[in-house]
């Protein structure tokens, strides 16, 4: 694709890089066929040679209309395409730079500024989000069902082993899993434990950096790693093996924290050491011995709607001795598409004992994306009554996936409990 970049960005670090993804789109049009806007909407401008044209003027010097940022807003940063794509196009990247342009230039209305604002407030400080939650649970009782449902109920996450072991692998506290559901780091930190590897609480990092930087907020979003990398630093220079992260979103940003700070002088060489050590939960325990660690298939009779579980049941781990049951597995955008770990959770539980179901059309996602839920809402009900049916077509007894907010998005309309894939695993649950 031949380009004419305009002065204001042809020469800077941003134009630069758009310069060269959009020279590597041939217009064959393959990302369409995986687009799930595209899918639902049938408008070449919602699909990925669209909106990547719409940037293209953008960045050549048209004006940022309401046009351009309504295509680009609907855009879910699945990253579907990129996996489609013949010629490696980055298209997630592009679509951010034009984001960026359109935000600078185009004022939003006051309601959509308002509830941005609110998001940006609210989702990435987790005792924030952890008050407003617990009210909400307060209230749950007093809620129609269909609210009701979007608040997960409180758990108790049991016990967290001492870090006993030489292997050492710090975690990310993050935001909003913490609070909505604390049990995921625990049983990861059983499991982990049990292959003899140490997981590290690490109570002062926090959010990612992904919620503020899908929102616009570029500046906090890099506050924020810069945050969590001094965090764990003092782990890495002690010997930490790998940054072990639960949530797929978060460890698909967190290994683009050498890319983020890569023009800042202080941090560019310790962000390129984190995302090299940044590892996907599924991608350490692809590696590792889990029937001679005394980790099989768990039992799964709990609701969507569960209660919070005795903790008794749940301080000292044990060897689960259930048999192996049918799971339906939801492999989130930033898996598959992020991170092309596409296949290892399903390999982690087809060794572990479990029959995985067929899901139809997996590689679409589910409408979560980060905030898209809330801003994007009809787009992304639709898309999740489609997965749902998919997920749910051969009866599985449960569902699991591999991301806080796939999860908490699922949970709305699944009649089957929706668990993130390391408690199938728990010998302590």
């Amino acid at each position: 694709m031949r380009t004419r970049l305009a002065a204001f960005i042809r020469d800077t670090p941003e134009g630069q890089e758009a310069d060269a993804i959009l020279r590597k789109c041939v217009h064959c049009g393959f990302c369409t066929a995986t687009c799930p806007t595209y899918q639902l909407l049938f408008d070449e401008l919602d699909g990925p040679r669209g909106r990547i044209y719409l940037v293209k003027e953008l960045l050549e010097g048209a004006p940022a209309g309401e046009r351009t940022r309504t295509h680009l807003d609907r855009c879910l940063g699945c990253r579907a395409c990129e996996t489609t794509c013949p010629s490696g196009v980055r298209y997630a990247r592009l679509a951010e730079i034009g984001k960026d342009v359109v935000e600078k230039r185009l004022d939003r209305p006051a309601m959509d500024r308002l509830r941005r604002r609110l998001l940006l407030w609210l989702i990435p400080y987790r005792r924030r989000f952890a008050f407003f939650l617990g009210i909400g649970r307060l209230l749950r009782p007093f809620l129609p069902r269909v609210f009701a449902r979007r608040i997960p109920a409180a758990r108790t996450a049991g016990h967290w082993p001492p870090p006993v072991h030489p292997r050492r692998v710090p975690a990310l506290a993050g935001c909003v899993q913490g609070p909505a559901a604390p049990e995921i780091d625990a049983a990861a930190a059983r499991v982990l434990n049990a292959l003899g590897i140490s997981y590290l609480r690490m109570p002062t990092t926090g959010c990612c950096g992904a919620a503020s930087r899908h929102l616009g907020a570029h500046e906090e979003a890099l506050e924020m790693m810069r945050r969590n990398i001094d965090a764990w630093w003092p782990e890495i220079e002690a010997g930490a093996e790998a940054i072990g992260i639960s949530s797929s979103a978060c460890a698909a940003e967190v290994k683009e924290y050498g890319h983020s700070l890569a023009h800042d002088p202080r941090y560019a060489s310790k962000a390129e050491r984190v995302s090299s050590l940044a590892k996907d939960l599924s991608e350490i325990l692809a590696a590792e011995d889990l029937l001679g660690s005394g980790i099989s298939p768990k039992a799964i009779t709990k609701t969507n709607t569960e209660e919070k579980p005795n903790p008794a049941e749940t301080a000292t781990p044990s060897p689960s001795k259930s048999g192996p049951r049918r799971i339906a597995f939801h492999c989130p955008c930033t898996l598959q598409h992020a991170q092309r770990l596409n296949g290892v959770v399903e390999d982690i539980l087809v060794r572990a004992g479990f029959d995985l179901v067929p899901v139809v059309d997996g590689h679409l996602c589910c409408g979560s994306a980060g905030t898209y839920s809330i801003l994007q809402a009809k787009i992304s009900g639709e898309l999740l009554g489609r997965k749902i049916a998919r997920l749910e077509a051969d009866e599985p007894e449960a569902i699991a996936t591999a991301n806080i907010g796939c999860l908490l998005h699922l949970r709305n309309a699944a009649k089957a409990p929706v668990r993130h894939w390391i408690e199938l695993l728990d010998p302590g649950a």
